[in-house]
């Protein structure tokens, strides 16, 4: 039997059209922080669009015991950054961003049916105040000083449009959220000083959309309206990556 030998070029070249095709490398990184209940995994859809156009794109796994730890898990992350920064906040991590973001890397923040506190506010706080009309998280009381929804409502409250396997099993899955996370209150708010970019998800049954657009028009972000529920990023992988890259070609 004939046997062939192939070169180096020759097999770079038949790779070439296996692999998909990677765009060029952006001048941005992005950085992406989870909220309450989930871990980092929930991103990884987001980070593949994002990653094969070019992005350096980092991802923080928070404990969410106390916003401090967060914060400074954070930026720890933000430091390994090779560009200049876009942070991402989910839900809770929200406020970790506007804390966190203070740091001079960070040019741009984008909220995802988010927290936005302001300075002397927390999460806590801000959710004293139930709006009238729309669900509020079904949150059990308080088990050693951690909150998780209550798993029987977690599909529907959480990630309502996203297969029901995968919510059955973040349902069973929850980190438990530190009191000290909640409570924790902000020194500087870094929406005061930098851009950002809010995307509201309407249809979100664990931020009240209301509480969404005015934590938004406060800041002076830059917003836009989805029909989603609140694990936005799982279930509109696409439209938050265009909403994330719209934030960092803006800080080009």
């Amino acid at each position: 039997m004939e046997r062939r030998s192939f070169g180096i070029l020759t097999l770079a070249a038949a790779a070439a059209t296996i692999l998909p095709a990677r765009a060029a490398e952006k001048a941005v990184s992005i950085v992406l922080v989870h909220g309450a209940f989930v871990d980092a995994s929930g991103w990884r859809a987001l980070y593949d669009i994002l990653t094969k156009d070019g992005y350096e794109v980092l991802v923080v796994q928070n404990p969410t015991i106390t916003l401090k730890d967060d914060v400074a898990v954070t930026q720890r992350v933000i430091a390994k950054a090779k560009n200049p920064v876009v942070l991402v906040g989910h839900s809770y991590g929200g406020s970790v961003i506007t804390e966190a973001g203070n740091d001079p890397k960070v040019r741009s923040l984008v909220y995802l049916a988010a927290f936005a506190p302001d300075v002397g506010e927390s999460v806590a706080k801000l959710a004293e105040n139930p709006v009238q009309g729309e669900p509020q998280a079904p949150l059990l009381p308080p088990e050693d000083g951690f909150l998780i929804v209550d798993p029987a409502k977690f599909p529907t409250a959480f990630a309502a449009d996203v297969d029901a396997a995968t919510t059955a099993f973040m349902a069973t899955a929850q980190v438990p959220w530190g009191l000290n996370a909640v409570g924790g209150v902000i020194t500087q708010a870094a929406w005061k000083s930098k851009p950002s970019h809010f995307m509201i998800a309407t249809e979100d049954h664990m931020v009240p959309p209301t509480a969404q657009r005015a934590m938004a028009r406060r800041a002076g972000s830059w917003t836009q309206e989805l029909r989603s529920s609140h694990a936005v990023m799982m279930s509109h992988p696409d439209e938050v990556a265009a909403f994330i890259t719209a934030a960092g070609e803006a800080i080009r």
